[in-house]
């Protein structure tokens, strides 16, 4: 039975006793009073066992708790660790990388300045052969119209 009830039952005979008259005294009824006295005998131990099982299962908790607690604080120390002794190569990683973005953008730029000579190299000498073909064909017109202009020299 529960304590609680137990004490609610005895506070219930009390009140519902009778007074002595002129005094403070009240009149109980023993076998009831004893009778509620063994029941709470019976029903404190049970009581007590139940509170010191969850007192003893809040301690299991508390000190799963503060296992798993030290095993994350330590786990979080020795990745931090591991970080700080990776920064240096981190940094030199990240300084070499920097190194060759650099060279290769000055490759980029030297490649591009070749490639703009040997454009102009290429179509320089397209324009000469141009010139020199155009110099052709403006002959031969005029030696057309020459001839043209002088219709007894042409042989038949």
């Amino acid at each position: 039975m529960d304590i609680l009830h137990l004490v609610d039952r005895l506070e219930e005979l009390i009140n519902g006793s009778r007074n002595v008259p002129l005094t403070h005294t009240i009149l109980l009824d023993e076998d009831r009073i004893l009778e509620l006295i063994d029941q709470m005998r019976v029903s404190i131990p049970e009581e007590v066992k139940k509170a010191k099982k969850v007192l003893g299962e809040a301690e299991r908790i508390k000190a799963d708790a503060n296992e798993e607690a030290d095993r994350t604080l330590s786990t979080a120390r020795d990745r931090g660790a591991a970080l700080l002794e990776r920064e240096p190569l981190i940094a030199a990683t990240q300084t070499r990388a920097d190194q060759i973005l650099q060279q290769a953008r000055l490759n980029a730029d030297s490649v591009q300045n070749d490639a703009d000579q040997y454009v102009v190299e290429v179509l320089t000498e397209l324009e000469a052969h141009l010139q020199k073909v155009l110099n052709q064909v403006r002959n031969g017109l005029n030696r057309v119209k020459a001839d043209q202009d002088e219709p007894g020299e042409r042989v038949k």
